[in-house]
């Protein structure tokens, strides 16, 4: 049974995306609104869903953690896994918008989550500030938005017929929208239910279960969009979604668990000294990276890959105290590290050099 509700999962999620971008790009740009707009919202609050729920009926619940490992553990997983599996797939454009305002706002919000946890707990007044943020920011997208009214419109006039212009075309579309979410959100479940249960059966741990498989199963709808949108050559959807998707974990899914939690969200010792820094060097890595010309390239897009590759082993490695925990921290941190922020101080003073000269000439 387990078996057949993770293919049915599985399936749901992959047409749940494909409605929901064919939908709601067409939607959003009937009206004006810009693909990455439309990726940093429609796109990224809707396949965001499932963390929503599995978050607040954790908080409501009195397991309340699971919510900030559900939103931490995304976040890496979004970064990492999904950037990487889209930009190896097709290397994906970043919009200059993302590099200037979103991808540093991301970052600001993953140290303000550090911040918020130094006392041990995410109170209600965090989870408000939060909230009202994520208010003030979809307000500050749309009104972005608009500025760019006739060129989406005129984008639009060329890539679709008059049918789609029409009440039918929004109808038509409006209803792909509302089933795709509602795909995704079932498809998820299921999916999730099924691997959270073969994960117990061969003894892996709640901690890495709530990091990992919990993490990237919400994170499904992600992934399966953001593919199918850089297959489909919506390369700011498949970006955006990225982006706009860990900026709602942070203020919408995190800030709204610790509004409804009795008692805020209790931090272990554990989330503040490794995970959250974790999620926060994984925003933060994305800023020298997007400097390339604009884009993630296809080796990038392995960097990436490797990295969550790297941080799964650790996880499962530490809750089982494998004895070659100490050396694989010693080749990561002594090696891997360091060879990777060199990389990537070399790539942003060339970038940075790049660009001076092009100004200059």
């Amino acid at each position: 049974m387990q078996i057949i509700l993770f293919i049915i999962g599985l399936l749901l999620l992959i047409g749940g995306a494909e409605l929901l971008v064919r939908g709601a790009s067409r939607l959003a740009a009937s009206i004006g609104i810009s693909p990455l707009v439309i990726g940093l919202t429609v796109v990224a609050f809707g396949t965001s869903s499932p963390e929503l729920a599995v978050s607040i009926k954790s908080a409501l619940t009195d397991k309340a953690g699971l919510s900030l490992g559900n939103v931490v553990g995304s976040n890496i997983f979004n970064v990492l896994f999904i950037l990487g599996l889209s930009a190896i797939i097709t290397p994906l454009t970043v919009s200059q918008q993302l590099i200037r305002f979103d991808v540093p706002l991301m970052i600001i919000l993953s140290f303000l989550v550090l911040f918020f946890t130094l006392d041990g707990n995410i109170n209600h007044w965090n989870g408000i500030i939060l909230f009202i943020g994520l208010m003030i920011y979809i307000g500050f997208l749309i009104y972005t938005s608009k500025k760019e009214n006739s060129k989406v419109k005129e984008e639009y006039a060329k890539e679709f017929s008059e049918k789609e212009k029409s009440s039918f075309g929004w109808l038509k579309n409006g209803f792909y929208v509302i089933l795709g979410l509602i795909f995704l959100i079932f498809g998820s479940e299921w999916l999730v239910e099924s691997a959270i249960i073969f994960a117990q059966y061969i003894g892996i741990s709640e901690v890495v279960i709530g990091l990992t498989i919990v993490a990237a199963g919400t994170s499904l709808p992600e992934v399966v969009t953001s593919v199918i949108a850089s297959i489909r050559g919506e390369r700011d959807i498949a970006v955006g979604n990225v982006v706009g998707s860990n900026i709602f974990n942070i203020m919408g899914v995190l800030g709204m668990s610790s509004i409804v939690a009795p008692s805020g969200i209790d931090v272990s010792s554990s989330f503040i000294g490794f995970d959250i820094p974790i999620m926060i060097g994984v925003a933060f890595i994305c800023l020298p990276i997007f400097f390339t010309g604009g884009r993630i390239t296809r080796p990038e897009g392995f960097l990436f890959l490797g990295y969550y590759i790297i941080y799964t082993i650790y996880l499962i490695m530490n809750t089982s105290h494998h004895d070659a925990l100490p050396i694989f921290n010693a080749i990561v941190l002594y090696f891997i590290l360091p060879i990777t922020f060199l990389t990537l101080i070399i790539i942003s003073v060339h970038e940075i050099y790049k660009s001076k000269n092009k100004s200059n000439v």
